[in-house]
């Protein structure tokens, strides 16, 4: 008979200095109150992404100290204890306000472990004086995080115009030959500003994660 537990990775920690997040979007609620109660009590934080409001609600009126960023769909339990002690900051860059979401994601995941961030948001190269007129702000940040959907140029702009590393994310918004994100992703792989990396389409976490790899490198 098939195992059917969820094993949470509670040695990530020691492997990585980083914990689990959980994905909330495929878990019943009986299995996201599971993961909950074993990850709180080995006095770690839980971060439940791609969260619905029905099951966040659930586990609100259980938790007293459960948050819930509807916006971002995630919830957050308790506290990191161990946060990163460094004076690294984030800059997170999104081409449009329907790029919300997953710049909320990025930004709720770096700050839980105390990573200084800031969001600069509706800055897309439709309205290219925005991005210009923000530029020495961003400059001031040593990891760029750029959320865009749609054609995606925003990273190869950020990325032709400042030096610091740029994790990009594909964002799947737009119309038609938008493909949910995916003409943004090909379009970032295929940026001719050297160097950037891409993410998978809407993963702000995965973004905020790579920026800390970074950071607890150049710290």
């Amino acid at each position: 008979m098939m195992n059917l537990d969820i094993r949470f990775d509670f040695q990530r920690r020691e492997r990585l200095g980083l914990i689990e997040a959980i994905w909330g979007q495929d878990k019943s609620i009986d299995q996201l109150k599971r993961l909950s109660e074993n990850v709180l009590a080995k006095n770690e934080v839980v971060f439940i992404t791609r969260i619905n409001s029905e099951k966040a609600k659930n586990l609100l009126n259980l938790y007293d100290n459960a948050r819930f960023y509807e916006e971002a769909k995630c919830l957050i339990i308790g506290e990191n204890l161990n946060k990163l002690n460094t004076n690294k900051k984030v800059g997170i860059i999104s081409g449009g306000s329907s790029d919300l979401a997953v710049t909320l994601e990025a930004k709720l995941a770096l700050e839980i472990y105390g990573i200084n961030c800031q969001s600069f948001i509706d800055v897309g190269v439709a309205g290219l004086h925005r991005l210009i007129s923000n530029l020495e702000e961003i400059n001031r940040y040593d990891i760029l995080i750029v959320c865009a959907g749609m054609e995606g140029a925003l990273a190869t702009v950020v990325g032709g115009l400042l030096p610091q590393p740029i994790i990009s994310v594909p964002v799947s918004v737009g119309y038609g030959v938008s493909k949910d994100g995916i003409t943004a992703l090909n379009s970032m792989l295929a940026s001719c500003s050297p160097g950037i990396s891409v993410m998978n389409i809407d993963n702000g976490y995965g973004a905020a994660m790579a920026a800390i790899r970074i950071i607890k490198c150049i710290s």
